[in-house]
């Protein structure tokens, strides 16, 4: 497996990223995100699940395997990384839902500190009725939720309805959409500078972590 790795220091904490479901792992998002965890301290790791590697080598552009399939690639690459310091799990959109599906087991085992998501698809777009939160309301592992507040897979005023855990924490980006981009006319902030806080805030929430400290 092929790593993306961002960052310097054997010991630091270490943030394995996996990408949605229909870009790979080196958008100008993923950079962004990558490059602004370093900046912060942090050392971050990006992998392809093999439907996204395939597509490198000439392989069919097919559409993702369902999450819960992609569970087992998930946890070889964490052991595979065999990160040094601790290490916290997560993605963007579909890599945020694998991991979230895998992160209470690599918690309870002591493979994983927590749970980091960007732009988390609590739901298919136009279709609130088809929640992907039943493993939320019950999660253990601590989670950070970085999150647009006009994401079409879950907005603010929809996340504030859900019965999830307390272990979850949120960052909501202002206007931002699923890709924390907002829109000009609503505030001076852009896409990087969404990017730059939400990278901000996990390393901010990583340091709160009792075994990421």
């Amino acid at each position: 497996m092929q790593f993306l790795l961002d960052g310097g220091g054997p010991d630091r904490p270490m943030v394995l990223l996996a990408h949605g479901a229909g870009a790979p792992m080196d958008t100008p998002f993923m950079d962004g995100i990558a490059a602004g965890l370093a900046a912060a301290g942090l050392n971050c790791a990006r992998f392809e699940f093999g439907y996204m590697a395939a597509r490198r080598s000439g392989g069919p552009k097919r559409p993702p395997p369902r999450a819960e399939a992609l569970c087992g690639e998930y946890i070889a690459a964490a052991e595979e990384l065999a990160a040094a310091g601790p290490l916290i799990v997560g993605g963007k959109s579909l890599g945020g839902r694998v991991a979230s599906l895998v992160a209470e087991e690599l918690f309870r085992t002591g493979r994983a500190a927590g749970l980091a998501c960007l732009g988390y698809p609590f739901h298919p777009p136009g279709k609130p009725e088809r929640l992907r939160t039943a493993h939320l309301e019950k999660l253990a592992v601590p989670a950070l939720i970085c999150q647009g507040s006009r994401d079409p897979f879950g907005t603010r005023e929809e996340v504030a309805g859900y019965a999830l855990s307390p272990a979850i924490s949120f960052c909501w980006l202002e206007d931002g959409d699923h890709d924390l981009k907002p829109r000009k006319r609503v505030t001076a902030a852009s896409q990087a500078d969404h990017i730059g806080s939400a990278a901000a805030a996990i390393a901010a929430w990583t340091r709160t972590l009792r075994s990421a400290a």
